[in-house]
């Protein structure tokens, strides 16, 4: 993949071995005709190797995607040994402006996937995407967080049974492994269907920057790097502290009863059936309701709103391991 030394055209810019340049992902002017620039950061060794693209803010609410390929840039890790590293840290950058997940049209960019040239905006950013980034890449991660007030735990999401992006998952090194289907018209089915290998990162939650869910995903992108033999020498990959979980399945604990919400466990957490995992009371001082386990496994969500209605998902917890990872 990718290993001849040549000049890069993308964006209908040029880059050579060994040169640095910021293009332009140019789609549609704000409604105010003031332009708007989505910063595409490219840097190439003088040796040849691999293209390897991190991407973010395909979500415009999910700002720690964002923070992960902006440590990315700013400690110089894109600056690879050999090869390519392309960094895209706000793919939708008009849901960012107005810290809303979707496009100006409503549509999520994740659900068009691989979009049209006459379609929607939205549509219009994932065509030009897919037709005029992907084609040069051989590698993406795909930096997500979790949605508003729902905090997920360090992970990486994958298909199962695809031994590559199992290997993958397991040299990133985050704390857990989700075997998850790759949703129809998502960004990550449209590159599995151009076989180009994609792990799809989730950490935290929206309008927020963790420091631990930060440090995962650049530590795990360093270590993707080191794999492929692309680290800059200035730099080291951590070994991770634990090894990863994989995960088979899962499923939520929901809430029983609306009111004020507090959970009681932390995220990461291994947890037995009928432990306590959080409370739901009332503001009058009536009501206490114990939240518990309904099963045996680790906590890899945990919702952090303080108000919850009936129904509402509080709690992702494992509840089939895959012990053959």
């Amino acid at each position: 993949m990718g290993t001849e030394k040549q000049v890069l055209t993308i964006l209908k810019e040029t880059i050579a071995p060994g040169e640095s340049k910021e293009v332009n992902f140019d789609v549609a002017n704000l409604h105010t005709s003031t332009s708007v620039n989505v910063p595409v950061i490219i840097e190439r060794s003088k040796k040849p190797g691999p293209t390897v693209l991190f991407t973010a803010g395909i979500h415009g609410d999910e700002v720690n995607g964002v923070e992960i390929v902006r440590q990315l840039i700013a400690k110089g890790i894109n600056k690879p040994k050999r090869g390519t590293i392309i960094c895209i840290p706000v793919i939708n950058i008009f849901g960012f402006i107005n810290l809303r997940r979707e496009f100006p049209d409503g549509r999520d960019l994740n659900r068009v996937f691989p979009g049209s040239l006459k379609g929607s905006l939205a549509s219009r950013v994932a065509y030009k995407l897919v037709n005029e980034v992907i084609p040069h890449v051989d590698y993406i991660i795909d930096f997500h967080t979790g949605g508003s007030g729902r905090f997920n735990a360090p992970q990486i999401r994958i298909i199962d049974g695809d031994i590559e992006l199992k290997q993958l998952a397991k040299i990133f090194g985050a704390p857990f492994v989700l075997y998850s289907k790759n949703l129809n018209k998502s960004f990550r089915n449209t590159c599995y269907k151009l076989n180009k290998p994609l792990i799809l990162f989730e950490g935290g939650k929206s309008f927020h920057i963790d420091n631990t869910v930060t440090n995962s995903g650049v530590n795990g992108s360093k270590r993707i790097l080191k794999h492929l033999d692309m680290l800059n020498p200035k730099f080291k990959a951590s070994i991770p502290q634990k090894e990863c979980v994989f995960i088979k399945d899962s499923k939520w604990v929901r809430a029983k009863l609306s009111g004020m919400f507090k959970a009681q466990i932390k995220i990461n957490s291994k947890v037995q059936k009928g432990d306590l995992l959080g409370n739901i009371t009332d503001p009058y001082g009536k009501l206490n309701y114990f939240v518990k386990a309904q099963n045996s496994g680790f906590i890899i969500n945990v919702n952090e709103s303080p108000i919850v209605y009936q129904g509402d998902a509080l709690f992702h917890i494992s509840t089939k391991l895959n012990d053959k990872s």
